[in-house]
């Protein structure tokens, strides 16, 4: 029987970076199970590829836990990809401090938030089909849409989330999208809700920006007049924007800065 050769080992020179896809962390227990699947999507797509998944707060493992772990177990490059949609605190500050804290021993790079992005506005655009969202909506005076995000007081962070709603609109057909936030921001969802109404639009669905059910995604999908739809878990579209992220932050400097990497 012949036998093809196994190819050899990939030595630590040569093995691509440990993919981190670092969450917020959620007290809900769906959240880190949510995020497990679509962590699952990121593996099918690229094969091989090192992908961890790691918390900011309230849940294991904690990103400097995950961190010192790859280290210990001789790993040399990771790239953090923030699972947020905007420039906001835990982009510019945690993450890079722990980063800082791992090196030497392990060289790191951040990627650029999800947002905006043509394919987070994708995910969005589906799940907002899969809640009831039609083609005659995007054709009525009546429609309009919230895309509600988590919120920062950062003024970047809140400048990316709405334009990722200028985007959905435009996926939409050009239907009004306001960005609202649960914290931190203005307008809230309800006052979002309430100018839109006040300016004739009175069948308004609220999309939501979150990857992972959990207290922000469930009180902001409370509000809504009409439909809501469903965080964006493990949506196909999602999954390549992760590996989208995590390949430009590869070819790029060590000392790069997120908001460098936020445009493409």
């Amino acid at each position: 029987m012949n036998l093809l050769p196994m190819d050899p080992p990939m030595s630590p020179s040569t093995r691509p970076p440990t993919l981190i896809a670092v969450g917020h962390g959620s007290r809900d227990p769906r959240a880190r199970a949510t995020l497990a699947l679509l962590l699952d999507r990121v593996r099918e797509l690229r094969p091989g590829l090192d992908v961890r998944l790691a918390h900011i707060e309230l849940n294991a493992p904690l990103l400097d836990h995950t961190l010192a772990g790859l280290a210990e177990e001789g790993g040399r490059d990771a790239v953090l990809v923030p699972l947020l949609f905007g420039r906001g605190y835990h982009v510019k500050h945690d993450l890079p401090a722990a980063a800082a804290a791992a090196a030497p021993a392990l060289r790191t790079r951040i990627a650029a938030p999800l947002g905006p992005h043509p394919l987070l506005v994708e995910a969005l655009a589906d799940r907002l089909a899969e809640a009831g969202w039609t083609p005659a909506d995007s054709a009525s005076r009546s429609a309009a849409v919230v895309l509600a995000a988590a919120g920062s007081r950062d003024p970047e962070s809140t400048a990316d989330i709405r334009r990722t709603a200028a985007l959905l609109g435009e996926r939409l057909g050009g239907v009004p999208v306001v960005a609202a936030y649960a914290s931190a921001a203005t307008p809230t969802v309800p006052e979002a809700l309430r100018a839109l109404t006040a300016r004739g639009r009175h069948r308004i669905a609220v999309a939501s920006c979150f990857t992972a059910p959990g207290l922000f995604a469930t009180r902001t999908a409370a509000h809504a007049p009409w439909i809501a739809a469903a965080p964006l878990g493990p949506h196909p579209a999602l999954a390549r924007l992760i590996l989208h992220r995590y390949d430009r932050a590869r070819t790029t400097p060590h000392t790069a800065h997120p908001r460098e990497l936020a445009t493409a």
